[in-house]
């Protein structure tokens, strides 16, 4: 009978890694826009993209060519559900980015 408990008790905790670790690292929403990349310095300074319709977000792996204040790309990314410490903009991993041409 304790081990019946044992059992139903480790299979419980993993079920329930699974549903937390799907609700918050798994699926994200895909979106894509165009925008600005902007230098915010706050914390130490980081690249931000701030939409056409004034949406922020905040690129956690911008490559290092497009870190560039003032330029307009489009870009493919994935919501992320993360805290960060700046405080701007909507997390979001990039999954396509290219430079807009003026």
């Amino acid at each position: 009978m304790r081990r019946a408990f044992i059992i139903a008790g480790i299979l419980a905790v993993f079920l329930a890694s699974i549903f937390i670790g799907w609700k918050f690292f798994g699926k994200g929403e895909i979106i894509s826009a165009t925008g600005t990349v902007k230098y915010i310095p706050l914390e130490g300074g980081f690249y931000g993209i701030e939409t056409e319709k004034g949406e922020k977000y905040l690129p956690l792996n911008l490559p290092a060519e497009f870190k560039k204040d003032g330029l307009k790309v489009w870009f493919k990314g994935k919501l992320r559900k993360v805290t960060t410490i700046y405080g701007w903009g909507k997390p979001i991993e990039i999954l396509k980015i290219k430079k807009v041409e003026k």
